[in-house]
């Protein structure tokens, strides 16, 4: 009898596809356990100590957050600094902080503001990306946001304009009034800054004119 080719052996196939699947197995366990801790968010004390985390705990909203070139990554991370004033306070307990971001993201999801825009890589392209947004520079103090509005500080600058956009025609696509109490404004303010601060591997890659990002002026 001719020997068999080991191609055409289906006990060979067979024990293949258990090792493939066993690895597979294994492999996807690991991964969720990673991407577990990976996107878990941190806490008060993880930011009082220095500590990064990729998803920092909601008093982040207390710290000054930058968006500076990773040489080694090769692409802009968020950098969280010093304390920072928010709304008038640097304090926000982690409840306090927690509830205005609850507020923020519930905020996002009733006034559908995916509809347009894209926020952590999901939704519309209608209107600009929001997952950076509040390190866009038109709302910091050179920018023209802060003078269009009238506001001294950048939250109350975008407070502001989520309270009457229609006020500020600042688009071709504007945005229109959307009922925004001054509350919800700011927690949808403090759910951006949070969102700011999550390290997203340089996503998006449209802020080149902010200073420390690729090509920033």
């Amino acid at each position: 009898m001719a020997n068999k080719s080991v191609w055409s052996d289906n006990r060979f196939w067979q024990r293949s596809a258990t090792w493939v699947t066993g690895f597979a197995s294994i492999l996807l366990i690991w991964l969720t356990f990673d991407t577990s801790a990976q996107i878990s968010m941190g806490n008060d004390e993880d930011l009082k100590n220095g500590v990064t985390k990729r998803v920092p705990g909601p008093t982040v909203i207390n710290y000054k957050i930058t968006y500076e070139m990773d040489a080694k990554r090769g692409h802009e991370v968020p950098v969280i600094g010093e304390k920072e004033k928010f709304f008038g306070r640097d304090d926000w307990s982690e409840e306090e902080a927690g509830a205005l971001l609850h507020l923020g993201k519930l905020g996002s999801q009733a006034k559908n503001c995916m509809d347009c825009h894209t926020l952590l890589g999901n939704g519309a392209y209608y209107a600009p990306d929001l997952t950076k947004s509040w390190l866009d520079p038109a709302w910091g103090p050179d920018g023209a946001m802060q003078a269009l509005t009238g506001k001294n500080t950048k939250e109350e600058a975008m407070a502001e304009f989520l309270q009457h956009p229609d006020q500020y025609p600042t688009h071709a696509r504007m945005m229109p009034d959307l009922g925004i109490t001054a509350e919800e404004a700011k927690g949808l303010v403090a759910f951006l800054k949070h969102m700011s601060s999550i390290d997203t591997n340089g996503f998006p890659r449209n802020f080149g004119r902010m200073q420390g990002a690729v090509n920033g002026k």
